[in-house]
C-alpha cells in the first residue's frame, strides 16, 4: 500500500524522477523522462503495478520498517535513510546522478553498526503497471524488457528470481557497502555502460554543490528557500528547459474523489513564475534556457498559444484513463495526458510576459524574438481579451469573464508598454495605453462589487477567488487601495479554512460548482502563500509572517509540499512535489525579508 503523500522524498537528474517512501519502497518511476509510462506505479495502485523495496529484512506478513531518521545531504538531491533494528543500524543512500546518457537511480547500502540482514525487491511492471516485462540475464547482468523499453539492474549482491519479482537477501556489517542500480536503455540499443556507483555519488554531490552556490538569498529562510529551488531545479527538464508543475500523475485533490491531473506537462503559467523565482534568486542560466524552450514551443504560431505543453514543446497532450490503476487510496481515475491543453486561459498571456519583461529587467541577455513574440501576444489580445475563458483554474464549467483573467490581459499590456519605453522594441504606444486604461476601467466596474467593497471572481458574480489577491502584486493597484484591502479581507473572511488558509474557491461538494467537477478539495497552497504576501503588503508583516511559518510547518520532513492541504484529514494532498507551491515559498520569503518581518 502506498504511503501518504508526505511520506515520499524526491530524487531526480534532472530529466525525470522518483518518490521514495520512509520504508525505503520506490513507487513511482517514469523512464526515460518525466512524462514517459511508469515502470514503478505502485503509488497508483498496488505492489502488482511495479516498486522497489529495499531495506532491513522483515518478516512476510509484518509491514516493512519505516526509516528511524532520513534527510538530504547537504544541499542535494541525495537521499540519506537509517534504520535502527536489534541487530543494528544501515543506511541507505538513494539518488540519481544528471545524466547525458542512460537515466540511473542507483541505492547504496552501508553498514553502520552490527549486522543487518536486508533485502531488496525489484518488481518492474511497464505501461504504468499493465505489462510484466521478461527478465534474463545477459552477460551476468539483469535485464527486464518489453517493447521499446530495458532496463538493466546490477548489484554485486546475489540475486534470484521468485513471484515475478527480483530478489536479493544479504547482511552488511560497518564497514561495507553494497551498491545496487537500474538503468534504462531502449531495448533496440546495446546495453548501457556498466555503472560506477561511487564516482556517480562524488559527481551528484558536486553538481549539487556548486549549483546552490549560486543562490543570491542569505535570509532567515534559507533553509526552505534553498530546498525549494533544488526541488525547483529537478522539475526542470534539462536537454530543453521546460519544467514541469509536478513530477506524478493523479494523486488526488480530493482523497477518493475525482480531482486527480496529470501534471507532468509545462504550464506556461507555472513555467513562467518559477522562472520569476529563479530570477530573483540568482539562476539566470534556468531562465535562459526557458525562454529559449518558449520560443521553439511558440515558434510562429503565437495566435494559437496553448496554456501548457509537453516538455520538449509537444503540442498533443490527449487526455486518457488507465482504468487498470485503482488509484492513489482509491481515487479514481487515473489520467494521463491532460485535456485543459486547449483551453483559452487568458492570464497566460500576462504570466508570460510578466516572465519575460522580468528576465530583461534583471539583465537577461537581449533576444529580438522574444520581444517580437510579445508585440504578437498584445495584438492577440486586443481582438480577444473580452471573452470569456477557463481562467486560471482551468474550470471544466462554462467559460465566464474571469476578473484575474482581465488583469493578466492588462499586465501583458503594461509590461509591454514598458518593453517600448525603454526603447527595445516599436509598437502603437498610445493605442496600446488606451487599451490599458480600457482593461483597466472593465475590470473596476464589472468585476468589483461595491457593496461588499471586494472584486469577485468574474463579472456579474458575488463568489470570491483566491487569485483575487494578485491584483496588488501585479500592480494592477496600490495595496492601500480601499479596494484591494477589502477584496483580502473578504477572501480572509469567506475562504479561509478553520486553521487560516486559503480556499481558491468555493466548492459545492457532491454537486458541480463554477468548476464542473463534484467533491471539494483542500487549501491552496499558493494562495495561501499569495495571502501572506498581500498582508505583508498593506503592512499587517506580522500576521502574515506567522502565516508564512504556520504554512513552512506544513511542509514534510524534508521540505517538500504538495499542491493542497486538506484541513480535515491534516495531511498533504495533490500532485507532489508541486512548483507551484514552492515558488510563492520563496516569493514570500523574499518579500519577508525585504521588510524584517521575520522573528527573532
Amino acid at each position: 500500500m502506498a504511503g501518504r503523500i508526505e511520506d515520499y522524498a524526491l530524487i531526480g537528474d534532472m530529466q525525470t524522477a522518483a518518490l521514495v517512501c520512509r520504508d525505503g519502497t520506490v513507487d513511482w518511476l517514469c523512464l526515460p523522462r518525466f512524462d514517459s509510462h511508469a515502470i514503478f506505479a505502485g503509488l497508483l495502485g498496488t505492489e502488482e503495478h511495479g516498486f522497489w523495496r529495499l531495506g532491513p529484512a522483515h518478516a512476510p506478513d509484518a509491514e516493512p520498517p519505516t526509516a528511524a531518521r532520513r534527510g538530504y545531504r547537504g544541499d542535494s538531491l541525495i537521499l540519506e535513510s537509517e534504520w535502527d533494528t536489534p541487530r543494528g543500524t544501515v543506511r541507505v543512500t538513494d539518488f540519481m546522478p544528471p545524466r547525458d546518457g542512460a537515466p540511473q537511480l542507483i541505492r547504496i547500502v552501508e553498514g553502520v553498526s552490527g549486522r543487518v540482514p536486508m533485502r531488496s525487491a525489484l518488481r518492474m511492471r511497464f505501461s504504468y503497471g499493465r505489462v510484466v516485462p521478461w527478465v534474463h540475464k545477459h552477460e551476468g547482468r539483469t535485464v527486464a524488457m518489453a517493447g521499446p523499453d530495458s532496463v538493466w539492474f546490477d548489484t554485486s549482491a546475489e540475486t534470484y528470481g521468485k513471484q515475478l519479482t527480483t530478489y536479493a537477501d544479504f547482511t552488511v556489517a560497518p564497514g561495507d557497502r553494497i551498491a545496487f542500480t537500474i538503468s534504462w536503455q531502449p531495448s533496440h540499443k546495446e546495453p548501457p555502460a556498466l555503472p560506477e556507483p561511487e564516482q556517480s555519488l562524488e559527481a551528484t554531490e558536486d553538481f549539487w554543490r556548486e549549483w546552490v552556490e549560486h543562490c543570491t538569498y542569505h535570509g532567515p529562510y534559507r533553509e526552505a528557500v534553498v530546498r525549494s529551488l533544488i526541488t525547483l531545479k529537478a522539475l526542470t527538464y534539462g536537454p530543453t528547459g521546460g519544467i514541469v508543475a509536478a513530477p506524478t500523475t493523479s494523486l488526488p485533490e480530493d482523497i477518493g474523489g475525482v480531482r486527480n491531473w496529470d501534471y507532468r506537462y509545462t504550464w506556461l503559467r507555472d513555467a513562467a513564475i518559477t522562472l520569476s523565482s529563479l530570477l530573483r534568486t540568482g539562476y539566470r542560466e534556468e531562465a535562459r534556457a526557458w525562454r529559449e524552450w518558449l520560443l521553439r514551443a511558440v515558434a510562429g504560431d503565437p495566435e494559437n498559444l496553448q496554456i501548457m505543453y509537453g516538455i520538449a514543446g509537444e503540442r498533443e497532450l490527449g487526455e486518457a484513463e488507465l482504468d487498470w490503476l485503482p488509484g492513489y487510496e482509491n481515487s479514481a481515475p487515473v489520467r494521463v495526458g491532460n485535456g485543459a491543453a486547449h483551453q483559452l486561459q487568458l492570464d497566460v498571456y500576462g504570466e508570460v510576459t510578466e516572465a519575460l519583461h522580468l528576465g530583461h529587467m534583471t539583465g537577461l541577455a537581449r533576444n529580438d524574438y522574444a520581444s517580437l513574440l510579445q508585440l504578437k501576444l498584445i495584438r492577440y489580445l486586443e481582438d480577444h481579451w473580452q471573452e470569456p475563458d477557463e481562467g486560471i483554474w482551468e474550470v471544466r464549467g462554462p467559460r465566464r469573464h474571469f476578473v484575474h483573467s482581465k488583469v493578466m490581459a492588462w499586465v501583458a499590456v503594461d509590461r509591454t508598454i514598458k518593453l517600448i519605453e525603454s526603447g527595445d522594441a516599436d509598437g502603437p504606444l498610445e493605442k496600446w495605453r488606451e487599451l490599458r486604461d480600457d482593461i483597466h476601467r472593465d475590470v473596476c466596474e464589472k468585476g468589483y462589487d461595491k457593496e461588499r467593497n471586494t472584486f469577485t471572481q468574474s463579472y456579474g458574480s458575488k463568489e470570491l477567488d483566491a487569485s483575487l489577491l494578485l491584483i496588488p502584486q501585479m500592480g494592477f493597484l496600490p495595496p492601500d487601495d480601499k479596494r484591494v484591502i477589502g477584496t483580502i479581507e473578504a477572501i480572509q473572511r469567506e475562504l479561509s479554512t478553520p486553521d487560516g488558509f486559503i480556499l481558491r474557491y468555493p466548492t459545492q461538494g457532491d454537486d458541480e460548482g463554477v468548476d464542473g467537477l463534484p467533491g471539494d478539495e483542500g487549501a491552496f497552497l499558493a494562495c495561501s502563500f499569495w495571502m501572506a504576501d498581500d498582508l505583508a503588503m498593506i503592512g499587517r508583516v506580522d500576521e502574515a509572517r506567522r502565516l508564512f511559518e504556520k504554512l513552512l510547518s506544513l511542509r514534510n520532513d524534508l521540505g517538500l509540499l504538495a499542491e493542497e492541504w486538506d484541513p480535515r484529514l491534516k495531511r498533504q494532498v495533490g500532485n507532489f512535489p508541486q512548483a507551484f507551491s514552492h515558488v510563492p515559498l520563496i516569493d514570500t520569503a523574499l518579500r519577508l525579508t525585504a521588510s524584517g518581518a521575520y522573528g527573532g
